[in-house]
């Protein structure tokens, strides 16, 4: 596959906005779509309507603690993107970044670096706020998880117990708001509805299972999940 020149690609044959720079294209990802970092990439990928070789990872299993997994990639995560002339990345949101780099349109991470602060900023609030919480509850209290966490039970439940604060300043951020965090869908939201749907294996119920309350972001919720990209990530689709 030929390095992508990003002066060649945009949305419905847009003009190209930067200057023309070969990068390596995606060779094959690291996957497991029932985790949900590797989720918030594959909506990413989705969104671009990028297609991209898979290899999927059995975390269960321990197969990211393989030696040859980390011979491969160098940790123990998922998602991990093999570029063509070999670089690895890891961690979703450089993921993201170096897939708006490579194909601009629809833009996920900004196109302005005041546009780019906001989204990063809100990216990073719900990525340490709910998504942590919702993660950190799971881990903790879930007993098929013992195999990959020292559990400690009452973190989880001190965790479970934030996850109605950071809701409620998701909701008030979101009155007379479209979007999380620009004009359009941005990686802020993207982690924000991975965050909510992934409330399901902790047991909490999701924003408009109760009328009238979290209206603003019950309504944001469901935008999200009639996106088809969203739809299709989902782990009880795979």
């Amino acid at each position: 596959m030929p390095p992508h020149d990003t002066a060649d690609i945009g949305a419905s044959g847009a003009a190209p906005t930067r200057p023309a720079v070969a990068l390596p294209a995606p060779a094959m990802l690291y996957d497991q779509p029932m985790a949900p970092n590797p989720r918030r990439l594959n909506i990413a990928i989705a969104e671009k309507g990028l297609t991209i070789p898979r290899t999927a990872v059995d975390l269960m299993a321990g197969e990211h603690k393989a030696e040859g997994y980390l011979a491969a990639v160098g940790v123990p995560v998922v998602p991990a993107l093999v570029l063509e002339d070999g670089t690895v990345l890891t961690e979703t949101v450089a993921i993201a970044r170096y897939l708006d780099a490579i194909c601009p349109e629809p833009n996920l991470c900004g196109r302005t670096p005041l546009e780019t602060a906001e989204i990063e900023m809100w990216q990073r609030r719900v990525e340490f706020g709910l998504f942590q919480s919702v993660a950190a509850c799971f881990r903790h209290t879930n007993r098929h998880l013992a195999v990959l966490e020292d559990q400690v039970a009452a973190w989880g439940e001190i965790n479970r117990g934030r996850i109605r604060g950071h809701l409620e300043r998701l909701d008030a951020r979101l009155a007379g708001r479209t979007w999380l965090a620009a004009d359009r869908l941005s990686v802020a939201d993207i982690t924000a509805i991975v965050a909510v749907e992934f409330m399901r294996v902790i047991k909490e119920p999701l924003p408009g299972s109760d009328p009238g309350d979290l209206m603003h972001l019950a309504a944001w919720v469901a935008r999200m999940q009639a996106r088809p990209a969203v739809t299709a990530s989902h782990p009880q689709k795979k």
